[in-house]
């Protein structure tokens, strides 16, 4: 399955949403469009990924990199997965926490809370 990666401007926030596959074929598209968001001088990044549905360790490896780029620029990162977050059985939610990464990252269930300035994270 290919992978599809669309921007969108919400507010202060620049939205990627991702649908398809993160693996190693397609997560370069990904770390791209974040890279390009950054040049652009975009700090704040919300990735939805609740359309992603498979991901495997070079996809983790692309969200790691992404947090610690935005980071690095003083930006902030964050993760929308499927409404029920860790409760939910979704695949990326389960291939973050069996690699111990999931903590790392601001998890929200949709949009509005992702990009919410009193958005509340999903717990581990």
């Amino acid at each position: 399955m290919a992978l599809k990666v669309g921007s969108e401007p919400w507010g202060e926030w620049t939205v990627l949403r991702v649908v398809g596959e993160l693996d190693i074929a397609t997560s370069p598209t990904v770390r791209q469009h974040v890279h390009d968001a950054v040049a652009e001088g975009r700090r704040r990044l919300v990735l939805d990924l609740s359309e992603v549905l498979f991901c495997d360790s070079s996809g983790v490896g692309v969200l790691v990199a992404a947090r610690r780029l935005m980071r690095s620029c003083a930006g902030e990162l964050r993760l929308i997965l499927p409404a029920r977050g860790a409760e939910d059985g979704s695949h990326v939610n389960r291939v973050l926490a069996a690699l111990g990464v999931r903590r790392l990252f601001d998890c929200y269930p949709d949009l509005p809370s992702a990009a919410g300035e009193k958005g509340t994270p999903l717990s581990a």
